[in-house]
């Protein structure tokens, strides 16, 4: 655990008692605070009193007088599309608000740093699509050749229960814009921006507050080294906003399907061979199509994000391609879980907006394709140009047949749930075919979360007969 610096005697305000919230309870008593902690949920509040924390009701303004910051669990809304009512009371109170990620920054380093021979780094990765797989492919690097390194944040353990790193150590963060937008301290060494495209758009107040918050992980001190995707136009700006000219190494920028031209620090994919170009000279080459744990163009822009952030902090280009080719994929996206008679089945349940199964189904050829869920904001029109390689469509959700008429020029069936979609598709597909869950959906209308959904696809899909 990393105790909070700075906090010794102060009553310190927790809202949301869920993983972060209690870590960072713990780690405040760690740094002699008195945390104050309260949830709506009454199970919750019987947890943190059962590991000794007092609970008191934020919403009483002669308590919320008392503390001197709230500490606030990424779920809860602070600004869109209305403050939570405890976090509307510290606004009117003036009281500080922070996140377990502001905590982090202010508290990671050490003085005994400076006797160490490689001081820690820290890696941080923000993005609409392909943050975890990229987050773990870093990670899967350095264990690789040996570094010191702990995987926190957005997946992994929570950013405060992760032990201090050591000399030479590494923490690679998975940051959401829900962790981004509201942390008070953000000074990552290496600062990683994947892609934008729109995602909790009520949340931010629209695509620009969505980006302001991802932005936000680059401008609160900015970063040694900055790793920017550029096939968005917000990414284009965000490069252009942190270099001081064409040859500036500080940032590097990446594509996946664009080759990028110039004399800065470059890194791209195109029909499925990596290149890093640096001052104007090929220095680096992969061929990704070889690498089973990364199919796609998408997971070609999670290979050049961690490739890039790989070579910031100093590994050499055979280095990080050999260790690609060990990197088995994480649960839930793109994570073929089984072959029977020449058909794959490939779980991308993660695949929860228009944009990641897009490029899910872009990845394979000849597909059996299983969605539907809880239909996000903006519709499907723009997923339609992605279908082309779909043979047929298997449609689960409560609202199932209303998600099945949007899917114009598929050939669709209602299936509803997952044991029934499963079995359709595999009794109706040939070999060289692809059985896929690319939702386009979240999963709230049946699962608790996307990963439950991509459980039940695993399990479905291992209760099929023998052949």
């Amino acid at each position: 655990m990393i105790p909070v610096k700075g906090v010794e005697g102060q009553k310190i305000a927790v809202l949301g008692l869920g993983r972060s919230g209690l870590s960072a309870a713990r780690a405040l008593r760690d740094g002699g605070a008195e945390p104050l902690c309260w949830d709506d949920n009454p199970a919750a509040r019987d947890r943190a009193e059962a590991e000794g924390f007092a609970v008191a009701d934020l919403t009483r303004a002669e308590t919320m007088e008392s503390v001197r910051s709230l500490i606030v669990s990424p779920g809860i809304p602070h600004l869109y599309p209305e403050p939570n009512p405890v976090i509307a009371l510290a606004l009117d109170l003036g009281v500080p608000v922070d996140n377990d990620i502001g905590l982090f920054f202010r508290s990671a380093a050490d003085r005994g740093w400076g006797d160490y021979d490689v001081q820690p780094r820290i890696v941080a990765v923000t993005g609409s699509n392909g943050k975890s797989t990229t987050s773990a492919l870093i990670h899967h690097v350095l264990e690789s050749v040996g570094r010191d390194t702990q995987l926190a944040g957005n997946i992994g353990r929570g950013v405060l229960d992760i032990d201090p790193p050591g000399d030479g150590g590494v923490v690679v963060l998975e940051l959401s814009s829900y962790q981004t937008d509201l942390a008070r301290a953000l000074t990552p060494d290496v600062a990683v921006f994947t892609n934008l495209t729109p995602d909790h758009l009520d949340r931010h107040g629209g695509l620009g507050g969505y980006f302001a918050a991802k932005r936000r992980l680059f401008a609160e001190g900015g970063p040694d080294r900055a790793v920017i995707g550029v096939d968005e136009a917000e990414g284009r700006y965000l490069a252009n906003q942190l270099g001081e000219g064409p040859t500036d190494d500080r940032v590097i920028r990446i594509s996946s399907g664009q080759k990028l031209t110039g004399p800065g620090w470059l890194v791209y994919a195109r029909k499925g061979f990596l290149t890093e170009w640096r001052k104007g000279r090929q220095v680096g080459s992969i061929d990704l199509r070889a690498i089973p744990g990364l199919p796609g163009a998408h997971n070609h822009q999670n290979a050049c994000a961690a490739y890039a952030a790989c070579r910031a902090l100093g590994l050499a280009p055979r280095v990080i391609e050999s260790a690609f080719h060990t990197f088995a994929g994480l649960p839930h996206r793109s994570q073929i879980v089984a072959e029977r008679g020449g058909v794959r089945y490939v779980n991308d349940s993660k695949a929860t907006n228009v944009d990641a199964a897009s490029k899910a189904l872009r990845a394979f050829d000849r597909l059996r394709w299983i969605c539907g869920g809880l239909e996000k904001e903006g519709g499907l029109e723009a997923l339609l140009p992605a279908t082309g390689s779909v043979i047929k469509a298997y449609v689960i959700g409560r609202e199932a047949a209303a998600f099945a008429m949007t899917l114009r020029g598929v050939e669709t069936e209602v299936c509803t749930d997952m044991a029934t979609a499963v079995a359709r598709a595999a009794a109706e597909a040939q070999p060289g075919e692809t059985v896929l869950l690319a939702p386009a959906a979240a999963s709230f209308d049946q699962y608790d979360s996307f990963e439950k959904r991509g459980e039940d696809f695993v399990t479905q899909v291992g209760k099929l007969p023998p052949l």
